[in-house]
């Protein structure tokens, strides 16, 4: 009796975390999305021309921080949820995507940065000559960031994808639709700089980490967490 008392509050635990799971998921990507959608300027627009669409567009440059500020508190979360539930049946690629991802997505914050201090000296009625002077001096360390997030999180998430299909714990479609979302991105943001595609791709993303949190909700609690 007191075994089965003591286990209800870890079987509801467990319960519980696996519909913070399936929520979470989709979140980090679905903003990020809207992120680039909505974003003032395009990537591959130099300094001064960044400078000058932030401040022309302030309430929207400050909408774009937010859905910066929700992926960064989700986007981790997201992978590691992804990466418990496939791991067991694809480990190295699990892995080898996870160790790409999450340092890209914790460099999210640094490499941009940048947006939040143009943004702030606009706010605070800087000239825009001497805010784009400030902006092109940059930190290594947030040059590497950019590296590393770019690296990170297009590769790291075609790998996620494949891990995905070899799981085999969600929909062929949705493994596709992860391992195209970024390259779809990256073309949209440096080729064809199109911030509707960029909706897309990431949009992609979020579908397919939606259905992780799908195949998360169908486990059981002792597939999802056993007990000792």
């Amino acid at each position: 009796m007191s075994q089965a008392v003591a286990a209800a509050p870890r079987s509801d635990a467990r319960t519980a975390s696996r519909w913070f799971a399936a929520l979470i998921l989709p979140i980090g990507p679905a903003a990020i999305a809207l992120l680039r959608y909505f974003l003032p300027y395009d990537t591959v627009d130099d300094p001064a021309t960044i400078t000058t669409k932030i401040l022309a567009d302030p309430g929207r440059s400050s909408l774009v921080l937010w859905f910066g500020y929700i992926g960064v508190l989700t986007l981790v979360p997201g992978a590691y949820f992804v990466g418990r539930l496939i791991r067991a049946r694809a480990p190295w690629l699990t892995a080898i995507a996870l160790l790409l991802l999450v340092p890209g997505y914790l460099s999210l914050p640094w490499a941009s940065s940048g947006d939040v201090f143009t943004w702030s000296a606009g706010q605070a009625g800087l000239d825009a000559g001497a805010i784009t002077r400030a902006a092109e001096i940059t930190h290594g360390s947030a040059d590497i960031a950019g590296v590393v997030f770019v690296v990170g999180h297009v590769l790291g998430t075609i790998l996620l994808g494949i891990a995905l299909w070899r799981s085999r714990m969600v929909p062929r479609w949705a493994a596709v639709a992860t391992a195209i979302s970024q390259p779809i991105h990256f073309v949209a943001a440096v080729v064809l700089v199109s911030h509707t595609l960029d909706l897309v791709g990431w949009g992609l993303q979020a579908v397919g980490f939606a259905a992780v949190g799908w195949a998360i909700l169908r486990l059981r609690d002792d597939a999802w967490q056993p007990l000792p």
